[in-house]
C-alpha cells in the first residue's frame, strides 16, 4: 500500500516596512497552493499564537499558503504590554492590514493568489474593516471567537463572503456576532461549535474550527470564483 507523501510547504520569514519600521511574519507557502491566508491576531496575541499557528498548520493541508504576521512593531509591543494602547485601536490596526494585503499583491510567489483574512478576537473586527477597504482583493473572511461589532460602520460595505464561527458557551459572543451579522449586507454564515468557551481549549474544538475555516476558504479562495449573494 502506498504512503502519503508529506505536504511540501516553503517556509520563510517576511518583514513588511510601516512608517519606516517592520512588521514580523512567516510566510508558508505549500506546493500547488490556490490561495493566501493572512491572519490578524487577538489582542495582546502575535504570530506565535499556538491557536492561529494550528489553524495556519491545518489551512496548509487546504494548500493555502499563509501569512502570519505581527500587527505591531517590537517597540509597539513593548508599550501596549504596559498599556494595552494599541491592541484595541481597531481603525490602526485595519491599516496594518490593508498596508500587509497590498505587500502580498506585490510579491511575485504571492501576487496571483486570492486572499483570505482569518481573524480572531478583535483581529475579526479589524478583518472585517480591512476587507472592506480592499474589496476587490479580499476574496473571504473567516473570524473565531471574533468581534465582528467593532468594525462598525464598516460592516455594512463588507462584500467578501464572511464566516463567523463562535464558542456553544461564549455567549456575549455569539449575541455580538449575531447583531453584527444584521448590519452586514453581504453574504455572511454563523456556525457555533457545541461546548467551546471564547478561546476553543476544550477537547476537539480548535479541531472543529480548523475545518470549518479550511472548507470556506478553500471553497471561495479559487481564481474565478463568484461571491454568492445573500
Amino acid at each position: 500500500m502506498a504512503t502519503e507523501q508529506p505536504l511540501q510547504v516553503a517556509k520563510a520569514p517576511v518583514g513588511v516596512p510601516v512608517g519606516g519600521r517592520s512588521l514580523d511574519g512567516e510566510l508558508a507557502i505549500p506546493v500547488n497552493a490556490h490561495g493566501v491566508v493572512l491572519f490578524a491576531h487577538g489582542s495582546g496575541s502575535s504570530r506565535h499564537s499556538p491557536r492561529n499557528q494550528f489553524v495556519a498548520r491545518a489551512l496548509e493541508r487546504h494548500r493555502l499558503a499563509t501569512l502570519l504576521m505581527d500587527l505591531l512593531t517590537a517597540e509597539e509591543e513593548v508599550v501596549d504590554d504596559r498599556t494595552m494602547e494599541y491592541r484595541f485601536d481597531l481603525p490602526m490596526l485595519a491599516r496594518r492590514l490593508v498596508t500587509i494585503i497590498d505587500w502580498a499583491r506585490s510579491r511575485t510567489d504571492t501576487t496571483g493568489l486570492p486572499i483570505g483574512l482569518f481573524g480572531a478576537s478583535t483581529g475579526g473586527g479589524a478583518a472585517l474593516m480591512a476587507a472592506a477597504e480592499r474589496p476587490h482583493e479580499v476574496a473571504a473572511v473567516v473570524s473565531r471567537g471574533g468581534r465582528p461589532d467593532l468594525a462598525g460602520r464598516a460592516l455594512n460595505t463588507v462584500s467578501a463572503p464572511t464566516l463567523l464561527i463562535v464558542g456553544g458557551l461564549d455567549t456575549p459572543v455569539i449575541q455580538m456576532n449575531r447583531d453584527a451579522m444584521r448590519q452586514m449586507h453581504g453574504f455572511v454564515q454563523l456556525e457555533v461549535v457545541p461546548g467551546a468557551t471564547h478561546l476553543f481549549e476544550e477537547p476537539g474544538a480548535l479541531e472543529q474550527v480548523a475545518e470549518l475555516a479550511g472548507k470556506w476558504f478553500a471553497r471561495y479562495l479559487q481564481a474565478g470564483v463568484t461571491k454568492p449573494h445573500p
